[in-house]
């Protein structure tokens, strides 16, 4: 998933610098090059667009994955789950109190 990321950011780096020029060329001219940049900003937002969604399937399967162990950790150590809520509770509570 690393990888996924590092290359998201990659093409996000790239289509915010096509997106740029495009405001920059638009500013000062109209013409050719302003359709070079623009078609270029477009084909960088469809390559991101896939890729956002393996990020997003893979971002809510994990979440999902780590809400049944939260589920079936709970209801195998309730006592557990109460003390350590009781002891984030205390410790949220004095934070409030110090202000």
């Amino acid at each position: 998933m690393s990888a996924q990321t590092e290359r998201l950011v990659t093409d996000v780096k790239v289509l915010v610098n096509d997106t740029e020029e495009l405001v920059k060329a638009t500013a000062a001219q109209a013409g050719d090059k302003i359709v070079d940049l623009r078609n270029r900003a477009q084909a960088a937002v469809n390559n991101v667009k896939p890729q956002l969604a393996r990020i997003e399937t893979a971002v809510v399967e994990k979440a999902k994955s780590t809400a049944t162990a939260t589920d079936t950790y709970i209801r195998e150590n309730p006592w557990a789950a109460i003390g350590a809520s009781a002891g984030i509770g205390l410790v949220i509570g004095l934070l409030i109190g110090r202000r």
